[in-house]
């Protein structure tokens, strides 16, 4: 067994949704394929939530006729025969029939799970109506039926596990089986969601339940490369990453997998290839156990970071101030991303604005509280990094030019990470992969 991602741009045009029925197609392993909607299709959908929360439906209403439009010139191209297209058009109608009824209904918060769920459930049925148009025998395993998430909004790995092995069980006869990615229900039994770049957690979760020998995550780029190729011009593709690496990574900013998808396929070792589906013979990333080499491997960058310095000369004598601080964070469900300590201050960072008016207000009373936004967090990413000398002094050596914030080194050994200034992101880069890569 193994399951095989596709993202948003390898289904999101007709010929992209037929190299992946070839690449499906090109052996006789049995197959867990994970869908996600078609690009684009999910930024439609929020948009249409959007509008409806503000009350504004004629808004709503263009934004859902526009999209139907594309899936009608979508279906053309991908099908060809009438009986083909007609079914697909079924589909489609029945899902924006939805999206119309709910123009006339309040909105809710389960309202807007369900509205984005539209995109995951409208790919995979077109998907399988290629499949079928083309006699490729498969079967479709809805989503809602296996994966769920608990009261924490946590995956319920043991359940899942169950009810797969189930639905497996029961089409034991087919090789192929196609399901959504990032789609669920809650604990309520309500559709729910894995967040954003969830259809990487459900491709990894499902690998872990059904323990399959490879979890293949497949993109628009051959493997994660050693620095943003958006950004820097030479950058190469990484052979092999440990698990703790590729997590680091994906946290601090590489784009190309989602945070959440190394837990679960580490948890039963199951490994993780990232490749690409417009260069399907290219290497790719293998992500496994092993580090397989020791050294500096990637440099990563966060944007929308914030940092919080909280300065009080009680601070040295005040027992029990960092558990006080913390518990600032942990009450507004906000994640710390570094910190520094000094006998006076304290500096955090965090990713969001969500709650920060809140946050400031409540660490007020422990001292002086400076705010600093529009800050980058740069993390560089390799086996034992920490114990190698020559990285910190060519880490360092790179950027004299860079007015660095906050250095956070030793709490891990495959990581040191830093904050600047977003401004001089780029530039940051840029000088790493001279510095550190020679590139």
């Amino acid at each position: 067994m193994k399951v095989m991602k596709f993202g948003g741009t390898s289904v999101g045009k007709p010929e992209r949704m037929k190299e992946v029925a070839q690449l499906i197609t090109k052996d006789n392993d049995r197959k867990i394929v994970v869908l996600s909607a078609l690009s684009g299709t999910t930024n439609a959908l929020v948009e249409i939530s959007n509008h409806l929360a503000n009350g504004d439906r004629s808004s709503a209403k263009q934004v859902i006729e526009k999209l139907h439009d594309h899936y009608q010139n979508f279906i053309q191209e991908l099908l060809v025969t009438d009986v083909a297209r007609n079914q697909a058009k079924g589909i489609i109608n029945e899902h924006f029939e939805f999206l119309h009824i709910i123009l006339r209904i309040s909105f809710s918060e389960a309202l807007n799970k369900d509205i984005l769920a539209q995109g995951e459930l409208m790919s995979t049925k077109l998907f399988s109506a290629f499949l079928e148009e083309n006699n490729i025998d498969h079967v479709l395993l809805p989503a809602l039926e296996f994966m769920t998430i608990d009261a924490n909004e946590e995956p319920q790995l043991g359940s899942i596990k169950i009810k797969l092995a189930q639905l497996l069980k029961k089409h034991s006869d087919k090789n192929i089986l196609i399901t959504q990615g990032y789609i669920c229900k809650n604990a309520r039994g309500e559709v729910d969601n894995l967040k954003r770049g969830g259809s990487d957690y459900t491709a990894s979760l499902i690998a872990a339940a059904s323990k399959s020998a490879v979890c293949e995550i497949w993109t628009d780029i051959d493997g994660m490369h050693n620095n943003d190729p958006r950004i820097v011009n030479k950058t190469v593709a990484i052979e092999q990453l440990s698990f703790d690496e590729a997590a680091e990574l994906a946290y601090f900013g590489a784009k190309i997998l989602h945070p959440t998808c190394i837990w679960p396929a580490q948890q039963e070792n199951v490994p993780v290839k990232l490749l690409n589906t417009m260069q399907p013979e290219a290497a790719g990333t293998v992500i496994t156990k092993e580090a397989g080499s020791v050294g500096v491997k990637a440099v990563a960058a966060k944007d929308g970071i914030i940092a919080i310095k909280i300065k009080s000369s009680r601070m040295l004598l005040a027992y029990g101030f960092l558990r006080k601080v913390f518990e600032v964070f942990e009450k507004y469900k906000t994640s710390i991303d570094m910190i520094t300590t000094s006998e006076v201050a304290v500096s955090v960072t965090i990713d969001t604005d969500q709650f920060l008016p809140q946050i400031v207000k409540e660490l007020e009373p422990f001292g002086t509280v400076d705010i600093e936004k529009e800050q980058t967090i740069v993390s560089i990413v390799g086996n034992e990094i920490a114990k190698t000398d020559y990285v910190l002094q060519k880490l360092f050596e790179s950027l004299k030019e860079i007015p660095i914030t906050m250095v956070s080194y030793g709490g891990s050994t495959h990581n040191i990470t830093l904050l600047v200034p977003s401004s001089h992101k780029i530039k940051t880069l840029q000088l790493l992969n001279s510095g550190l890569f020679g590139l």
